[in-house]
């Protein structure tokens, strides 16, 4: 199978690094998860990759918590994933940086983007950690405004749904998949895609999201080569 792009904004969940534990990092996860980014790399395909921090902490389920506070907590629960998926990346033989939007020298770089595209253009996997270092803001809205920043044919946010329902389809089994949507559909209705800012987000900036589950990792391959599977949002209605 050939690529269908060139260059991607991967967006993996803290979830889906857990595995089975459903919390902290199960590396046995994050290999079978890398393993076809690898394949993608390998294949000549730009990777980015924006990871989220639920799998260790969710600032808006903080309770009494000060808000910047607990949201800063959960910059540092990305970085702990992005490490994770890098050391992944690294024994699998692929070339990884990690870059973080809070500076922390010892362990990541900071973010600057024409470094970013630097890396991107020799190859090398940039994973972004820290979201966009501002509380308030989802890792969904990271990977909107990172996918914008390097010039990312598509957002692939791997998900544990196999694509974008009327519905929840937890809880309501005649809930309908869509295979096309479009960016104002899902800010209409309100749809569980990415929160209403990430999605405005590449919406002003045409950017369109692949919607799919992570439940087989090879999907991510697939999605790259064009495969049907999950939900595209776009711009046509």
């Amino acid at each position: 199978m050939q690529p269908k792009y060139k260059r991607i904004l991967l967006k993996l969940s803290g979830e889906s690094l857990a595995g089975d534990m459903k919390h902290g990092i199960d590396f046995d996860t994050v290999l079978k998860i890398c393993r076809p980014i690898k394949k993608c790399v390998d294949a000549g395909v730009q990777v980015g990759i924006v990871v989220g921090g639920g799998n260790f902490w969710r600032g808006r389920s903080s309770g009494e918590m000060d808000r910047t506070r607990a949201d800063h907590m959960g910059m540092l629960a990305t970085t702990i994933n992005a490490l994770g998926v890098c050391d992944a990346l690294e024994q699998l033989g692929v070339v990884v940086r990690v870059q973080t939007a809070i500076a922390m020298h010892q362990v990541a770089e900071p973010y600057i983007r024409n470094k970013a595209m630097c890396h991107l253009n020799k190859g090398r996997v940039v994973v972004f950690g820290c979201g966009t270092g501002n509380p308030f803001f989802s890792t969904d809205t990271a990977a909107a405004l990172r996918a914008a920043e390097i010039e990312a044919d598509i957002i692939m946010k791997a998900t544990m749904v196999d694509g974008v329902y009327d519905s929840d389809p937890k809880s309501n089994s005649n809930a309908v998949k869509y295979d096309t949507i479009s960016y104002h559909e899902v800010l209409n209705k309100d749809l569980a895609v990415m929160d209403s800012t990430a999605a405005s987000l590449c919406k002003d900036n045409n950017i369109p999201i692949l919607v799919f589950s992570i439940e087989d990792p090879e999907n991510i391959y697939k999605a790259v080569c064009g495969d049907n599977i999950g939900t595209i949002v776009n711009g046509e209605d």
